[in-house]
């Protein structure tokens, strides 16, 4: 009888011994890489009209930090129709985490800025819309539609 208690106390200790050693311990979470992903708000000018240079900007920051050294910072626009379409082109650096891409919209009409972006193993390409000067009757029904409205924020490519 002894034998038989000694055997499963020995057991129960063998048991909580291998049990503590899975316990989670207080400083785990530091021991795993934190991601904090590259964020980017697109700036659009207060008011677009054709034929005028217009400025777009996105604001980069990375855990609330601007981002002064991205591996690179592209823009893209384009008419909703295809009717217009820039190919990607790399942005200026302006201060502060801050770059900016002029261009002259020579059409009213529906468009989307796409910032394509990386810092490291993190790119982003939010998207924004919006309307210079008029819309077509097509532009405007796209809109009445409900077709999905881009993101503001960020987007990961792979």
């Amino acid at each position: 009888m002894k034998k038989k208690r000694y055997m499963y106390i020995g057991f129960f200790f063998l048991l909580s011994l291998l049990l503590s050693a899975c316990s989670i311990k207080p400083d785990a979470a530091k021991q795993y890489k934190m991601e904090h992903p590259l964020q980017a708000e697109i700036i659009l000018p207060k008011s677009l009209s054709t034929n005028t240079e217009t400025t777009f900007r996105v604001n980069l920051t990375q855990d609330g930090k601007k981002v002064e050294n991205p591996d690179y910072v592209h823009f893209e626009i384009w008419k909703q129709n295809g009717s217009v379409k820039f190919p990607m082109e790399q942005a200026k650096k302006e201060k502060n985490g801050t770059y900016r891409l002029t261009k002259k919209l020579n059409q009213d009409g529906l468009y989307y800025v796409q910032v394509h972006a990386s810092k490291g193993e993190d790119p982003i390409m939010p998207k924004k819309q919006f309307i210079v000067g008029e819309l077509s009757k097509s532009e405007l029904e796209f809109l009445q539609d409900g077709a999905p409205k881009p993101e503001n924020g960020h987007q990961h490519h792979h």
